[in-house]
């Protein structure tokens, strides 16, 4: 057995023994693809292996032989699949395969009812934020920014730091996330913490599935995103006037981008320096979530309380659902 090998076995022993200190009653999670396909099958069999080494029972409504297109499947079979995992009385988490592009497309035509009143823990990052949003703005339901079946549970080398956190959140109602930047501002504020990927909820301006909150915290990421095009998107926020309604921004991971000659030293610290000129609520950087290999999970929706001073900054979020205690 190799040193990763180990190192993997490791993590999910002790994660597999912190979910049953914590009481929680071993979980199944249903596996549902809402958006895109996995391009290696044999990926998806690794990341269900993970999860039950972690103790989970795993329900996998996912199938190859679907893929449409760039899709998981037909638009009704994506569809289909979440209604049967809302529907399924065993399942406790709804994690999404991958993110990609397709969520956008099944809006109109979704039950955001029948899938809030489940009460399952709808989890992902990416594209699912256009569900996150819709359940949010819809219904009020809370759910998770966070890791996704392909890539966080199936890479070579799990992260212990976005595994752990994962579970800690799901299994209590109150998280703690820390975060450091220079340039950070002071800050001591409560909102509601709400947000996800920034060109999912740019594209849904306008639309009836962006929630309308004012005084909220609100946090972005993205990858493969220009600097130019951040603040392009940002300001589209701005414009549209939904971000000076909220009490902060919080920025995460922005990777992926490739500066060039043409740019002339407009990098990301010399669009975020000119942002906070010209947007009147406190921006702070430094959260640690987005496409990379590690991040932390966010219940979106959830009340929670932002403390920033020299730098660093906490964000406790509370009241949210979690993990059934085990009878």
């Amino acid at each position: 057995m190799s040193a990763t090998e180990s190192a993997n076995n490791a993590l999910n022993q002790r994660i597999r023994a912190e979910l049953l200190d914590a009481e929680c009653q071993p979980p199944c999670i249903a596996i549902v693809s809402p958006s895109g396909y996995a391009p290696n099958p044999d990926a998806v069999t690794r990341g269900i292996a993970t999860l039950q080494a972690q103790g989970c029972q795993v329900r996998n409504l996912t199938d190859p032989a679907y893929r449409h297109h760039r899709f998981g499947a037909r638009d009704d079979q994506r569809i289909a699949q979440l209604y049967a995992a809302a529907q399924d009385p065993d399942v406790d988490i709804v994690m999404a395969l991958r993110g990609g592009y397709g969520l956008t497309r099944l809006l109109p035509d979704l039950d955001f009812s029948l899938l809030a009143r489940s009460g399952k823990l709808f989890v992902g990052h990416s594209d699912f934020t256009a569900l996150q949003m819709a359940l949010l703005a819809t219904q009020g339901h809370v759910t998770f920014s966070a890791p996704m079946l392909c890539d966080d549970f199936v890479r070579e080398e799990l992260s212990a730091f976005s595994l752990t956190d994962f579970w800690q959140c799901l299994s209590h109602s109150q998280h703690v996330v820390r975060g450091t930047a220079t340039g950070n501002p002071e800050v001591d504020l409560h909102g509601t913490l709400w947000g996800g990927n920034l060109a999912m909820l740019t594209h849904l301006v306008g639309s009836p599935w962006l929630p309308q909150i004012d005084g909220g915290i609100l946090f972005v990421e993205d990858v493969n995103e220009h600097p130019y095009r951040v603040e392009r998107m940002l300001l589209q926020l701005l414009h549209a006037g939904g971000l000076q309604k909220q009490k902060a921004l919080i920025l995460g991971d922005f990777s992926g981008y490739k500066l060039t000659d043409y740019d002339n030293g407009y990098d990301f610290e010399q669009m975020l320096l000119w942002l906070r000129q010209q947007v009147p609520i406190p921006i702070l950087s430094g959260l640690p979530i987005g496409h990379g290999r590690d991040k932390v999970t966010l219940p979106v929706g959830a009340p929670a309380h932002l403390y920033a001073l020299n730098g660093h900054f906490s964000l406790t979020v509370s009241d949210y659902p979690h993990l059934p205690v085990s009878a």
